[in-house]
């Protein structure tokens, strides 16, 4: 299974890229998971689109389109995802009908220096992300509050019960495209 990481930091230091190393350690067996870097990413606009989607907008597609699943760690920057990340949604959701982000699982969790552990940032992700038909999992719930908590001086994820959750919602992920290939095939309505 081909995990795609994508964190909302554009920070090499930050704790959403350290919570996306966590993941690639503590992914299911057979599981692999590459990172995909937003920087460079042009401001979405739609004349841009209409001449050709540039090199960077076409490299995130189709890395997108070659996963089986994503896996998104966002930070929350003014109580809301980080506009690099919402624009390379923008990006990543045209065209309108044939996005790549169309009936892709997506697993999201977010860490953060604030209290909030990201939970605003998180539901304005499942939002923007259900407009192109993602199939973004509700559970478990991944919100890490004053991250300098839970993280060593390298940036390792010491906290158990953290590194315990995201193994969990891993696992959960690795089972959706299974039940995506059924729908697809037709055996099952998808629910509105």
């Amino acid at each position: 299974m081909q995990l795609l990481g994508i964190a909302g930091s554009l920070r090499k230091g930050s704790y959403n890229r350290a919570l996306l190393r966590a993941a690639a350690e503590l992914a299911p067996p057979g599981a692999v998971l590459e990172e995909h870097d937003l920087r460079g990413l042009p401001i979405y606009d739609g004349d841009l689109e209409a001449a050709g989607d540039p090199e960077p907008v076409t490299a995130l597609k189709d890395a997108i389109r070659r996963a089986d699943a994503l896996v998104i760690a966002t930070p929350e920057y003014n109580r809301g995802i980080p506009g690099g990340l919402k624009n390379a949604i923008d990006w990543a959701s045209r065209p309108a009908l044939a996005s790549p982000l169309a009936g892709k699982p997506v697993a999201i969790m977010g860490a953060s220096t604030g209290r909030g552990g990201t939970a605003r940032a998180q539901q304005q992700l499942r939002e923007a992300l259900g407009f192109p038909r993602a199939m973004v999992l509700e559970e478990p719930e991944i919100l890490v509050p004053e991250a300098y908590l839970y993280f060593d001086e390298d940036g390792e994820l010491v906290d158990q019960e953290t590194r315990g959750q995201i193994a969990e919602l891993l696992a959960s992920l690795a089972r959706v495209p299974v039940l995506a290939a059924v729908v697809d095939a037709g055996n099952i309505a998808p629910v509105d």
